[in-house]
């Protein structure tokens, strides 16, 4: 079964807001919370590594334009609203649904946005790490011991690092470490 995201819904009327709740917990979903303010949204949003944040356009406390600019990077936006109160369409992890709302679009929305998520979830751990320059030295380091002690060219102590790393199921760096200390 593919992931489904956790959903934060928001929307002034407490009723609206539990209809929604209501369908989409009964497709699997994870409601984290239901909010009738901007701000409970927003800080609900904030607990959450990544997920989505169902809402109206229009709160007691702020409009969906406000919300949108503070959420976290790994949540995204589903605005339900009138044609009329929709603003800017084109804008990155916003997506709008017009009302009135049909569930069937609702469900196809969320799941479209789900797995757009779980693909960029993927790609994400397939990237290789950025590594800091502290990080780089250590592994400079090893392979200059490696080299100078073992006779190894800078690639093939940097293959020795590598055997070692998966051997053991420890990090690169880790690894490069662990080197240092026993040779140095």
């Amino acid at each position: 079964m593919a992931y489904l995201a956790d959903i934060v819904i928001a929307f002034p009327k407490q009723e609206v807001a539990q209809n929604i709740k209501k369908i989409l917990g009964q497709s699997g979903y994870n409601i984290i919370a239901v909010c009738t303010t901007g701000s409970s949204a927003l800080q609900q949003a904030q607990e959450m590594e990544n997920g989505i944040l169902v809402c109206g356009s229009r709160f007691a406390d702020m409009h969906y334009t406000e919300i949108h600019e503070y959420l976290p990077e790994g949540v995204q936006m589903l605005l339900v609203a009138s044609a009329a109160n929709i603003l800017e369409r084109e804008v990155g992890n916003l997506i709008c649904l017009s009302t009135p709302l049909k569930v069937h679009e609702l469900l196809q929305t969320i799941r479209m946005m789900d797995d757009e998520m779980a693909r960029q979830r993927r790609r994400a751990h397939n990237r290789p790490k950025q590594r800091t320059k502290e990080e780089l030295e250590v592994l400079e380091q090893a392979k200059r011991l490696l080299a100078l002690r073992n006779g190894f060219s800078e690639e093939e102590a940097h293959h020795y690092i590598q055997k070692r790393s998966m051997d053991n199921g420890t990090g690169l760096i880790e690894t490069a470490q662990m080197i240092l200390s026993l040779m140095g």
